[in-house]
């Protein structure tokens, strides 16, 4: 199904993707007390943003929606024109707005490169999949 030109399906499936390798970097491979250190919050902020976890597809919702807008705009088709198309989003949009929280917030420089690399994995895969869809 198409909405506006757009495959919603592709766009489910990318959203998705993000979803789960956020859920691998953040919740399979860093240690909770790792991120909390390294994002600042303290254990009781942890568990209170537990409660709206639920609410945490729809950042990958959104950036899938922005990313298969932008793929489409820019004409490249085919999983590498969704890939470089991506990459420069993650690290011009993603990563940069995720600064926010290093520049006026409690995100120490540790943390910086593996966000850093969490934008650039899974926006990656999101454009591929994005791209290469038909």
């Amino acid at each position: 199904m198409r909405i506006m030109g757009h495959n919603v399906l592709a766009i489910i499936v990318a959203a998705l993707a993000i979803y789960l390798i956020e859920f691998v970097i953040f919740g399979v491979l860093m240690p909770a007390e790792q991120y909390m250190a390294m994002t600042g919050l303290t254990a009781e902020q942890s568990e209170a943003g537990m409660s709206r976890m639920p609410f945490g597809i729809v950042m990958p919702l959104l950036a899938a929606i922005g990313l298969s807008s932008v793929i489409k705009w820019r004409g490249v088709p085919g999983w590498m024109g969704g890939v470089t198309t991506a990459l420069a989003m993650a690290a011009l949009f993603g990563f940069s707005t995720s600064l926010y929280s290093y520049v006026y917030g409690a995100h120490a420089e540790a943390y910086l490169p593996i966000n850093l690399g969490h934008f650039l994995v899974s926006w990656g895969a999101a454009g591929a999949l994005l791209g290469a869809w038909k």
